[in-house]
């Protein structure tokens, strides 16, 4: 299982005084982007490929609250990935310093080709890289339809 440590910082709490729903976004942003950087996709790889990560949904569970003053620890395993490699599905958990779960989120992305603004499949090389990341026990191979699978859609204004 992939993982990061964090402090919490005074910017990182509102104010209830306890973690920001903001600051488990970035954590859980600073995560992924760390599995893909160790994993030779960064900033440069992206650039070169000419693809972004994008997120279409995040779905956050909270246990318990978390305060300043402890490290936390928070976990990605691979929830879903379409065959090609366009659509996947994270799983991130928020551990406090006795390893005890408060937070759990699932997330649904993929990538999109930064010229054309549109979604593309991983390329082969890189979709490779992806079979290190721990796999959930629900692991699934994702379709188009698994990103609607919440029936969502824009509502615009008249």
């Amino acid at each position: 299982m992939y993982t990061k440590e964090f402090e919490i910082r005074w910017s990182d709490i509102d104010a209830n005084r306890h973690l920001a729903n903001s600051a488990y976004i970035n954590f859980m942003s600073h995560t992924r982007m760390g599995f893909l950087m160790d994993h030779g996709l960064g900033q440069r790889e992206m650039l070169h490929y000419n693809i972004g990560p994008v997120v279409f949904y995040e779905h956050i569970y909270y246990f318990k609250e978390v305060f300043v003053g402890k490290p936390i620890t928070v976990s990605l395993q691979l929830k879903g990935l379409s065959e090609d490699g366009m659509y996947f599905e994270f799983l991130h958990n928020f551990y406090d310093s006795h390893g005890k779960n408060f937070a759990s989120c699932e997330i649904m992305g993929g990538w999109i080709d930064m010229k054309e603004r549109k979604l593309t499949a991983l390329p082969k090389e890189l979709l490779e890289r992806w079979g290190s990341l721990e796999k959930t026990s629900d692991f699934k191979v994702l379709t188009k339809n698994d990103t609607r699978k919440h029936g969502k859609s824009p509502q615009h204004l008249s």
